[in-house]
């Protein structure tokens, strides 16, 4: 009789932490956009990042061209399908439920990130064929 309530047991304990292992997970949204040395008013879609932006990639202005977002658990693999042929591969490591450790793959750019939830990351990326023009891409975890 004791076998089997500890065999009960431990099918419970294994059953809980299968369904909170299976609960972690991370919602990513990426933003593309075109960053430009010439000056004038951004989107004002982009109006929250435009400091960041700012500071990190030393443009001018910035416009939207498009956007995606996948929920992955952890461990996972998604795309972000951004527009414009813009395709982001990203893989999750780990997560502490506060960061993620997020691999991400953007053309030539592969880089790990440590991703907060409600944090942004950007990437720069490649021209867009438009003179003085690059791709960006930011990345919010949620």
């Amino acid at each position: 009789m004791k076998t089997i309530r500890l065999i009960l047991m431990l099918a419970s304990l294994a059953g809980l932490f299968s369904v909170a292992r299976s609960a972690e997970s991370v919602a990513v949204r990426g933003i593309l956009i075109s960053a430009s040395n010439e000056s004038g008013e951004s989107d004002r879609r982009l109006a929250a990042y435009e400091p960041n932006l700012r500071r990190i990639l030393r443009f001018e202005s910035f416009r939207f061209l498009g956007e995606d977002s996948v929920s992955l658990a952890v461990p996972a693999k998604g795309a972000l399908s951004l527009g414009e042929g813009q395709q982001v591969e990203l893989a999750t490591a780990s997560s502490d439920g506060k960061t993620v450790l997020l691999k991400v793959r953007w053309g030539s750019v592969r880089h790990e990130y440590v991703l907060q939830r409600g944090g942004i990351t950007v990437l720069g990326g490649s021209s867009t064929g438009k003179k003085g023009e690059v791709y960006a891409v930011i990345l919010v975890g949620k």
